[in-house]
């Protein structure tokens, strides 16, 4: 029994060395006070506020802030936050403080304060929204109509980012069926796509409709312009191809697609390149921005034809989905002599019609020959006796003729002796 008094006395000992140790109970801290909150720009919300009345000197303040579904929480000393927030819906703020980060130590009340959305009737404001960054230098956003809003409706884009002074307008609104939409120049440096934001708002110049807001992060829906072959040529039995990437694009951040079509095949191929690279001395002494690519067993006597698109990848931006236009076609290689061509075109038919007219009229004669005409016996009686009717008949008539001929002779004779002897 001795030696567990004895542990619970050395366990009371370490309490009340612990408890001389530490300091006492924290009391729960008052809330932070005047907590405001305005807009910046386009769609920068900023919440100020101050530090609670009455708190210890011996207390280091720290501030607690997350938005009504607690979503992106976050510690700091600072006596401010600023978000950008798209401001279609309420936006609300809850603040609290208290003397260490960890938040489960006697937090004070939390303080909230929400900034309204914009006024206007909800189905007035501009739906399917969507831009894309094209080449890194004009941004297209496009749009629909409310379900509420009037035909006639002059909509108008404003545009705002960190490279800007100040908020511009969009001038170059055109549409495209239905959609209506505005494109804008957008020129950033490479080194900072990640840093900025472009602040959209689309509304009315009467005030008719409810303003619709956007934030676009530069590393999404970005579209490259299409690259440029530069050369084409055969070695080893192989075709290598030689590119520019789009101006404003690192290689590092592209894949690519080649298309090769050769003039004895039907459908084109196509090579799926994530990672462009020849093993070729020419290509070592190139500039970095030119890319290559080898199609292995090409022939060098039929025409190849080659054309790229390029599109960003999950290493430098968000979305890879937006392909390039395609390149123009590079063309190496000689096309079969096409007057060889067009005159076997031309002698095909006409010795294929001279076969079939021989072979017909042979065939006839052959035909003859092996399967003779069958006699008609009608026809031979009608030939034996009908042939000699009508000899007979032909005799009669001749006979009648020639005795009416004899005997009107014969009477014009008789008067003339008669005439004679009567002088």
């Amino acid at each position: 029994m001795e030696r567990p008094a004895r542990l619970c006395g050395l366990w009371a000992l370490l309490l009340c060395a612990s408890g001389r140790g530490s300091s006492a109970p924290t009391e729960t801290q008052l809330p932070v006070t005047n907590l405001s909150v305005s807009v910046e720009n386009l769609c920068t919300v900023v919440w100020t506020w101050n530090p609670p009345e009455g708190a210890s000197p011996n207390c280091t303040l720290w501030y607690f802030s997350h938005f009504g579904d607690k979503q992106d929480k976050k510690i700091a000393p600072e006596t401010h936050r600023s978000e950008e927030v798209p401001l279609n819906e309420r936006i609300c703020l809850q603040v609290g403080s208290q003397c260490s980060t960890n938040e489960s130590e006697n937090p004070s009340i939390w303080v909230e304060k929400c900034i309204s959305p914009p006024e206007g009737d909800p189905e007035s404001a501009v739906t399917e929204f969507q831009c894309i960054w094209h080449n890194l230098s004009y941004m297209k956003c496009s749009w629909l109509p409310g379900k509420n809003a009037s035909p006639d409706t002059n909509y108008t884009l404003y545009y705002w980012h960190n490279s800007l002074g100040k908020i511009l307008q969009c001038e170059n609104i055109y549409r495209e069926g239905q959609h209506i939409g505005c494109s804008f120049d957008l020129t950033i440096a490479k080194d900072y796509l990640f840093e900025h934001n472009v602040q959209i708002m689309v509304k009315d110049i009467a005030g008719k409709i409810r303003p619709f807001f956007n934030i676009v992060p530069l590393t999404s829906h970005v579209k490259p312009g299409p690259p440029h072959i530069k050369n084409l040529f055969f070695q080893n039995g192989n075709l290598y191809v030689q590119w520019e990437n789009p101006q404003n694009f690192f290689s590092r951040c592209l894949y690519y697609e080649v298309e090769f079509n050769n003039s004895q095949t039907e459908t084109p191929v196509i090579f799926y390149v994530e990672e462009a690279k020849c093993e070729n001395l020419e290509f070592e002494r190139n500039a970095e921005d030119t890319i290559c690519f080898m199609i292995p067993g090409v022939l060098p006597d039929t025409l190849n034809t080659v054309r790229i698109r390029v599109k960003t990848n999950r290493f430098c931006y968000e979305d890879d989905k937006l392909w390039s236009n395609w390149s123009q076609a590079k063309s190496i290689g000689k096309m079969p002599n096409s007057t060889f061509y067009v005159t076997m075109l031309l002698i095909i038919p006409v010795v294929l019609a001279g076969a079939i007219i021989v072979l017909l009229f042979y065939l006839k004669r052959l035909k003859i020959i092996i399967f003779p005409p069958i006699p008609d016996p009608g026809k031979i009686f009608k030939e034996m006796f009908g042939d000699q009717n009508d000899d007979t008949l032909h005799w009669k008539k001749y006979d009648i003729y020639e005795k009416q001929t004899k005997e009107e002779t014969d009477s014009v004779v008789l008067i003339e002796n008669l005439k004679k002897a009567s002088q």
